[in-house]
């Protein structure tokens, strides 16, 4: 007579004779931990995004040029603002580098504001992906004087 293997079988069977309930763990390990999670480039870059754009004296984010692009496809219809603008990101298994391009307000401290933003964006990314920031690069693009109209602002019209 041969024997078969006793798989799946309640630990309160006939062959438990101590009657106890430990289970047998299956899968090995905690659960949380079984799997992979990958967050992609955009996810991070929207994540940096919003945290730069909530530092008093940054104006906007992005270049001049990318900036009255994105005034343009703001304006079509079923467009929306893109939060990832002016923010670039490389993201690893653990790891992430962020490139950020951003226009400043007038009178305030480009070091501070640079310092505050990278604060907060490390905290941010930080927090809600667990990857580890090594790097965010600010590059200040532009000024804004008080007297500058806004790119994204036409409600004057030239004529009356």
């Amino acid at each position: 007579m041969t024997e078969t293997p006793q798989r799946n079988r309640p630990e309160n069977s006939d062959n438990n004779a101590s009657g106890g309930s430990s289970l047998t763990k299956r899968g090995g390990g905690d659960p949380g931990t079984r799997g992979r999670t990958t967050i992609a480039d955009g996810v991070v870059e929207k994540i940096a995004g919003m945290a730069a754009r909530d530092v008093d004296g940054v104006h906007a984010m992005g270049s001049g040029l990318s900036r009255t692009f994105g005034a343009v496809r703001d304006r079509v219809p079923g467009g929306s603002k893109s939060v990832t603008r002016g923010v670039k990101a490389e993201v690893g298994e653990t790891q992430t580098a962020l490139d950020l391009e951003i226009v400043v307000d007038y009178g305030v401290s480009i070091a501070d504001v640079a310092r505050d933003v990278r604060e907060n964006v490390v905290a941010a990314v930080e927090r809600m992906t667990g990857l580890e920031v090594v790097e965010v690069n600010i590059a200040v693009s532009d000024v804004k004087l008080p007297d500058e109209d806004d790119d994204d602002d036409d409600s004057e019209s030239r004529v009356q």
